[in-house]
């Protein structure tokens, strides 16, 4: 069976990610900066993973900014009025 997928990216043009953070970008309260709390993108995650989808960041190849992605898969009614 073919699933299908919907991507979204976003890009910036920003100093990009701190290497030193990237490992932990997504876990709870990493920050690069005092005035977040450090939970926005732990909280995409969950939220992301919850629907069955993915989410990561990469800086981006020209060195300026970073992209972040996440995937979700597409909704499908057929599977929906499936009874087991």
């Amino acid at each position: 069976e073919n699933d299908s997928w919907v991507i979204v990216g976003i890009k910036d043009t920003g100093s990009g990610i701190d290497p030193e953070i990237m490992p932990r970008l997504f876990t709870k309260f990493t920050s690069k900066s005092f005035k977040g709390t450090g939970l926005g993108l732990f909280i995409s995650k969950s939220i992301i993973e919850a629907h069955g989808g993915k989410i990561w960041a990469e800086n981006n190849i020209d060195g300026k900014g970073a992209t972040f992605s996440f995937s979700l898969p597409l909704f499908n009614q057929s599977k929906l009025n499936k009874v087991e």
